[in-house]
C-alpha cells in the first residue's frame, strides 16, 4: 500500500483510535472492542508495555486494520516499530529522520507540530499528515488558523477531543482527528462490559467519510 493510500484511509474514518492504555492486553482488548464498533486503523502508543511487540501482534492479528505506532521519539523507536509492519507511525513533535525512514518502508509519516514554525518543519522533514497536538489548547480556531497558512495540508489535531467537538474540528479543516481516553470506555472495558465500549466507540463514527 502507498503512502497516499494509507493517509485516504485514514482520513475516511475521520477518527483515529490513539490507544496509551495500562498493558498489552487491555490494549488488545480495546481494539477487539473498537473492531467490532466498526474502526480499522489503530494507533498504539510506546507508552504501552511491550508496544513495538504489540504494533507486531496486532499487525498480525488484523490484516484487514491499518496498525500504526505513536509517540515515536527517536529514529531507533521509529526502525523497531517499522520492523514489526507498522503502516504509519506518529511523533508528538518533529522529530528529524522519521518521516524519511517512513518513506523508505512505504509507510505513512505524520509528525506531530502546534505552531506554524513547527508545522513548517514536520513537512519539510516530510510528513504526510500534521499532528496538532494538544488540540484541546487551540480548538478549532487554531485549526482553521493554520489551514490559512497551509491550506493544502492534511491536518489530525488530537488530545482532549470528544465525539460532540469532532465536527467542528472537521469543519476548520481537519482531515481527521485523534480520540483517545474519551473514545475508550476504561471502566466498561475493566468490568468487561463490551457493549458498552462498543456503542461508546460508535459514537465517534458516524463522521466517516
Amino acid at each position: 500500500m502507498t503512502r497516499e493510500a494509507i493517509v485516504a484511509r485514514l482520513s475516511a474514518q475521520r477518527v483515529l483510535p490513539v490507544l496509551r492504555l495500562a498493558g498489552a492486553q487491555e490494549t488488545l482488548d480495546a481494539v477487539g472492542c473498537l473492531h467490532e464498533s466498526g474502526f480499522r486503523a489503530f494507533e498504539i502508543t510506546m507508552t504501552t508495555p511491550d508496544a513495538v511487540a504489540l504494533v507486531g501482534a496486532l499487525v498480525r492479528e488484523r490484516p484487514d486494520s491499518l496498525i500504526g505506532a505513536g509517540t515515536i521519539v527517536d529514529v531507533a523507536n521509529a526502525e523497531a516499530c517499522l520492523s514489526q509492519g507498522a503502516a504509519f507511525l506518529v511523533t508528538p513533535y518533529p522529530v528529524r529522520g522519521v518521516a524519511a525512514r517512513c518513506r523508505a518502508a512505504r509507510c505513512a509519516a505524520m509528525i506531530g507540530a502546534f505552531t506554524p514554525g513547527e508545522v513548517a518543519t514536520a513537512l519539510e522533514e516530510g510528513a504526510d499528515v500534521v499532528k496538532v497536538f494538544p488540540a484541546s489548547t487551540g480548538g478549532p480556531s487554531h485549526i482553521a488558523a493554520l489551514k490559512s497558512i497551509f491550506p493544502g495540508i492534511c491536518l489530525c489535531p488530537t488530545g482532549g477531543i470528544d465525539h460532540e467537538q469532532i465536527p467542528a474540528y472537521l469543519q476548520a479543516g481537519a482531515a481527521m482527528v485523534g480520540a483517545g481516553s474519551r473514545l475508550v470506555d476504561r471502566d466498561a472495558l475493566a468490568r468487561g462490559d463490551r457493549n458498552a465500549v462498543v456503542a461508546n466507540a460508535r459514537r465517534y463514527l458516524q463522521y466517516g467519510a
